[in-house]
């Protein structure tokens, strides 16, 4: 027989382990002898130890290799639970992947500027929202269009809502989509956050969708010198193996009356390419 420190070494697990998984009833010593407390084990039980190491390795709790290993689980179950793991492995490698490419992105980013980035990307789920919106046609997506276009709809929109007692609302978002000229000419849907039950003549409202993924980015300044911020955003979604799937969303976090210190995110959504 082994004492716990040879099968510990012969196992190539640790001594605490070993006690960790005669506590929990994974792997029980053959003998405990009765004076001492020394713990006893044959040399048949380091099959049972490599099952055990084997099924963790593949990413198994330790409640699942007992089940495995005193057969409460059949052949189906057990096959569920590997493809299972399979789909979790798969989703970790490209999720990996994915911020490899981010990594090398950024290096490259660094190597050719000289300097990191101050405006950093980052992707996430953009949850649905109710909002109150007005909308209008702008004659492009240009800055120069919009702006003329989506400053009266809030402040029509605001004046609303205040007319109509509605508190509590803000912060705005704009969103667009194209008119269907085929002149790039797109609807322009000033809209701000409100409370449920809100209902203001004259006034859509609605819940947006949400948006599964979207490559975000930080604009800081007037809208009218957007343009620099929206490239960076676009060139990271082509470097970092993205798709634009859409027209980017305007949450505006900040906007007090000195426009210069407005704070917008830009919310792109973003497939992979």
């Amino acid at each position: 027989m082994f004492t716990i420190g040879d099968f510990a070494r012969h196992g190539r697990v640790s001594v605490r382990m070993l006690r960790h998984y005669d506590a929990i009833g994974l792997l029980h010593p053959a003998r405990v002898d009765p004076f001492t407390g020394y713990r006893h084990y044959t040399a048949d039980q380091l099959a049972r130890l490599n099952r055990v190491i084997a099924l963790k390795d593949l990413g198994f709790t330790l409640e699942q290799v007992g089940a495995i290993l005193d057969e409460q689980v059949d052949a189906h179950e057990l096959r569920g639970m590997l493809r299972l793991r399979q789909a979790e492995l798969e989703s970790a490698v490209t999720e990996a992947r994915a911020r490899l490419a981010q990594v090398g992105a950024r290096l490259r980013a660094i190597e050719s500027e000289g300097r990191m980035s101050t405006q950093d990307v980052v992707v996430k789920k953009i949850p649905a929202v109710r909002i109150a919106e007005l909308s209008a046609v702008a004659a492009s997506f240009g800055p120069q269009d919009i702006t003329p276009v989506i400053g009266p709809l809030y402040d029509e929109l605001c004046g609303r809502l205040a007319a109509a007692g509605v508190t509590g609302f803000g912060p705005g978002i704009a969103y667009y989509e194209d008119a269907g000229a085929g002149d790039g000419s797109v609807v322009v849907h000033a809209g701000t956050t409100v409370p449920e039950g809100t209902a203001v003549e004259g006034v859509e409202v609605l819940v947006l969708p949400g948006i599964e993924e979207a490559a975000t980015i930080v604009h800081r300044g007037s809208m009218d010198a957007i343009l620099p911020t929206a490239q960076t955003l676009a060139a990271w979604i082509d470097t970092n193996g993205y798709a634009s799937a859409g027209y980017a969303r305007e949450l505006y976090l900040e906007c007090p009356e000195d426009q210069a210190r407005w704070v917008t995110e830009l919310q792109e959504p973003v497939r992979r390419a």
